[in-house]
């Protein structure tokens, strides 16, 4: 049956279409909604929604669909205005209409069903309408006193960020969703406006925290805060004023919930969660919370098995538009970084900061514009971004693919077998521009495992020898390049499928550090490394470089990550030392800088040097993004080439923030702020993103380790996914058959030819 009596507090957009739908599935409930507002009052002007969206209010209420259809404005174009140029990418498909309207529409809907609409009035605590009614739907937003109430169950976690905004309209509609930046002696800000109506447009105005406040806009009444936007962004707006609603100037918050529900009270829209404006999904997000929760009502046979299936459902698809939607915020946070790009790239940036928009699917949006990016970055004529070369130093890398250096446990006494010759050998047959070792060891006491590869002994050299020759003989083109590291803290470990990071039954070796401090409980705790020390293992390092050399390697990368030595010497989680080694970040680099320079005086000046940093530590008080830039700044100034950028593993108890390329934005940073090229790395799986962060100007390189472990022919795959034969990818002779994807059974039934009536 389901309940009979519901309580919607919150008159939105998502309360009031909850409230539609659970009537319409049962006209027996007695539902009220209660607003605190007139009905007419409302904040904002307009709102986007999805066809996505849209197809299911068509199929769960057409009444609504059709009111909503009447009323909207819809277009495809995006322009993108930057230091006066303008560039417009098409294809894009909006629908918006006024909030107030759609309101109206709600209300009407309600109305005609029977919901018991209370406005101007203050709801009584979920906790007393949990008791006299079967469900309460909280729809109280963003300041959700539901939320707050029952903090404890809900466990809510909500972060502010760093820019201001304000909601304003103008009163004429512009013919496309218009971003536009302007640069003043203050910062940089930032317009977002889009139509809403035939004579009527939303224009958002967002800058950083410290712009506002130098700008003077925390002094300014809003009167004249809408004077000032309209100055400021007069040329957008053709010389014609702004106006308010309700407006004020805030910082947005992002709202999690660690649970949705407590018994009866279910929290829907931003009581629950938010998403960034940039990407639209503040009401979208709240229908289709209503529509699941209806749905589930429906199908389930108790409240409580309900709230649960519409959490399930729900909460994949909310944090998946979350992580586009901080992606997105991000993005217009660090607006500052990209200005000095070119118009076009600088209009392709934004189009895909969430990653929601990808290159290929730009392309298939707008053919013209994206091919207009890719001739202005260099891309010869059918030519993905992914496969135009890079040079460094006197190496050329024919394409951007890396195969990120991956620990294979599989060396006896650090001597690279036949596993290794067939692991790096295939992966360098795939088609890469270059392939990188796992992690080579500088000495037995630096070793992680005990199968962990080294670079110490001459026997270990003509192993790799053995390796380079076969990828230059057999896969002429792909480089092949070597990590040099030491464990540090982090060695005298189980091999990784028998206990990653527990220390060894017996044989264990002593384990030195920057700090006498055991990674985790229970792990061996290091000796702190005399100056004398240091001395040695600066040795053991360019002693490896040597013979890295000899094997003919074409790239050294330092490893200064993931919490081995030279990594625990940048902590400050992991470096407590009192000595120049120690203290400020300053101190913290000096050894890592100098096994870098011991290392570079050693390795052929034509070729190149590159360093993996983690940029964060995931954990309070540890290397941050801001020092990562320092780090990075560091190493490009004593000749490093390139900056590969990882995260974290540098203390056992770090908080990361998994998702789709989750440390791109690190290296974007790095990239955008010092002009140092950069390898990006982390769950970047698609050849799609690598053409997107790449023509974005996001990362020069983009490393990959599960793919490719998973298809070791990534790269020639995803040329032939590209329909892609040019100098930037070569298939080996033996496998040129292979080149097209295979055919595969036909799986479409033969079609009716006749139609025949009855």
């Amino acid at each position: 049956m389901g309940p009979l009596r519901v309580a919607v507090v919150g008159g939105g957009p998502g309360g009031l279409y909850a409230a539609v739908l659970l009537k319409r599935l049962d006209p027996r409930r007695d539902i009220t909604v209660w607003e605190r507002n007139a009905p007419d009052d409302t904040f904002g002007f307009g709102v986007v929604l999805s066809d996505e969206t849209l197809g299911g209010i068509e199929h769960a209420d057409p009444v609504v669909h059709a009111a909503l259809q009447a009323e909207f404005v819809r277009w495809d174009d995006i322009d993108v205005v930057h230091r006066g140029t303008r560039h417009t990418s098409g294809g894009h498909g909006f629908a918006a209409l006024g909030r107030r309207r759609l309101l109206e529409i709600l209300h009407e809907r309600c109305r005609q069903l029977g919901v018991n609409l209370r406005f101007r009035s203050e709801a009584p605590s979920a906790a007393d309408l949990a008791r006299d009614h079967d469900l309460v739907v909280a729809a109280d937003g963003v300041h959700s006193a539901t939320r707050q109430a029952h903090a404890d169950a809900f466990r809510p976690h909500v972060e502010e960020h760093r820019c201001r905004y304000i909601w304003l309209a103008a009163d004429f509609a512009f013919d496309a969703f218009r971003f536009e930046t302007a640069e003043t002696e203050h910062g940089v800000m930032q317009l977002h406006g889009y139509p809403y109506t035939g004579g009527d447009s939303t224009v958002i105005v967002e800058m950083r925290e410290e712009v506002w406040r130098a700008a003077g806009f925390d002094a300014l009444d809003v009167s004249e805060s809408v004077e000032r936007c309209a100055k400021i962004f007069t040329e957008a707006l053709g010389g014609r004023g702004l106006r308010s609603n309700n407006s004020a100037w805030t910082a947005f918050r992002t709202v999690v919930n660690e649970k949705w529900s407590h018994g009866n009270v279910v929290l829907v829209g931003d009581a629950a969660h938010t998403a960034h404006f940039s990407i639209g999904s503040g009401t979208k997000l709240a229908v289709e919370d209503a529509l699941a929760l209806a749905a589930c009502l429906q199908e389930q046979p108790t409240t409580a098995e309900a709230l649960a299936a519409y959490e399930t459902e729900r909460r994949p698809v909310v944090a998946s538009t979350q992580r586009a939607a901080r992606a997105s915020l991000e993005w217009f946070e660090n607006l500052g970084l990209y200005l000095d790009q070119p118009a076009r790239q600088f209009a392709f940036n934004l189009l895909t900061r969430s990653r929601r928009v990808t290159h290929d699917n730009l392309r298939l949006r707008d053919p013209h514009f994206t091919e207009a990016v890719e001739r202005d970055f260099g891309c010869p004529p059918g030519t993905p971004p992914m496969f135009t070369p890079l040079r460094l130093r006197d190496l050329t890398l024919r394409n951007r693919v890396v195969v990120s250096p991956m620990d294979m446990y599989s060396a006896q006494a650090g001597v690279p077998g036949d596993f290794h010759l067939v692991h790096l050998g295939a992966r360098a047959l795939g088609g890469p521009g270059l392939v990188m070792t796992e992690m080579v060891c500088v000495s037995p006491e630096g070793r992680i495992t005990p199968g962990c590869a080294g670079l110490y002994t001459p026997e270990q050299a003509t192993a790799w020898r053995r390796i380079t020759e076969f990828a230059h003989t057999q896969a002429p083109g792909t480089a092949v390049g070597v990590q040099l590291g030491h464990s540090g803290r982090k060695g005298s470990t189980k091999l990784m499928w028998e206990g990653i990071d527990e220390p060894l039954p017996d044989g264990n070796w002593p384990l030195v550090a920057a700090s006498p401090l055991p990674y985790k409980p229970g792990s061996q705790t290091p000796h702190e490394l005399t100056t004398g020390e240091l001395a040695d293992v600066r040795e053991q390092f360019t002693s490896a470089a040597l013979l890295a050399a000899d094997a003919g390697f074409d790239l050294l990368e330092l490893h200064c990550a993931h919490g081995y030595l030279l990594s625990g010497f940048l902590s400050p989680l992991s470096n407590h030392r009192t000595d120049a080694y120690g203290g400020s970040l300053t101190n913290r680099l000096r050894f890592p800088l100098e096994v870098f320079d011991a290392v570079r005086d050693v390795w052929p000046g034509d070729r190149p040097m590159t360093v993996r940093i983690s940029a964060t530590d995931w954990a309070e008080g540890g290397t941050d993004a801001n020092d990562a830039v320092e780090i990075a700044r560091a190493f490009a100034a004593h000749g490093a080439d390139a900056i590969d950028v990882s995260t974290g593993q540098v203390v056992a108890d770090e908080k990361p923030a998994y998702g789709r390329s989750y440390q791109v934005p690190f290296a974007d940073r790095i990239r955008n702020e010092t002009g140092i090229p950069v390898i990006s790395v982390g769950a970047i799986s698609s050849w799609d993103d690598v053409n997107s962060l790449i023509l974005a100007g996001r990362t020069d390189l983009c490393a990959l380790a599960r793919p490719h472990l998973y298809d070791p022919h990534w790269t020639l795959h995803a040329a032939a996914e590209q329909g892609y034969a040019g100098p930037g990818v070569a298939w080996p002779k033996q496998y040129e058959a292979g080149s097209r994807p295979p055919q595969t059974g036909r799986l479409d039934a033969p079609k009716p030819r006749l139609t025949l009536g009855g």
